[in-house]
């Protein structure tokens, strides 16, 4: 079972009244190949090609967002927000569908600030006044990377 929220919901309709007209064919795809006909899915590699496109454009205006984006990433970043809006484990394995809790655990990750916050709590005051040595000059991690 999949779980939209309305505002989802409400692009899905949309999208379904511009490609698929007043009556959709139960029969075709949602997400059709436009080099062929509604009968033909779209590939991965189509969709990973225009997730580049739009990657390649919005990083223009963000260098956050990763030219390499793959679809796989939104699903991954919603449930991080998720995770740091407080929403519980639980909650959040049964919106994506997982079986298993476990599965939910080892695909949310503990961010960055999560691990220092974490650590703050073990560190001394003069082990905490030492600057991280990984930090560039902007404070992140990114550019120290050179990413």
């Amino acid at each position: 079972m999949l779980y939209l929220l309305p505002r989802a919901v409400e692009h899905v309709k949309a999208y379904l009244r511009e490609f698929h007209g007043d009556s959709p064919d139960p029969e075709d795809y949602l997400f059709y190949s436009h080099r062929s006909d509604k009968s033909r899915q779209l590939t991965q590699e189509a969709v990973r090609a225009r997730l580049r496109i739009h990657a390649a454009a919005a990083h223009v205006e963000c260098g956050d967002v990763p030219l390499d984006l793959h679809a796989h990433q939104f699903r991954h970043a919603r449930a991080s927000h998720w995770l740091q809006e407080g929403m519980n484990i639980v909650q959040i394995s049964f919106l994506l569908g997982h079986a298993q809790l476990e599965t939910t655990m080892v695909y949310l990750d503990i961010t960055t600030d999560d691990e220092l916050n974490a650590l703050e709590c073990l560190e001394t005051d003069e082990e905490r006044a030492v600057e991280p040595k990984w930090k560039d000059a902007d404070g992140g991690l990114l550019g120290f990377c050179g990413l």
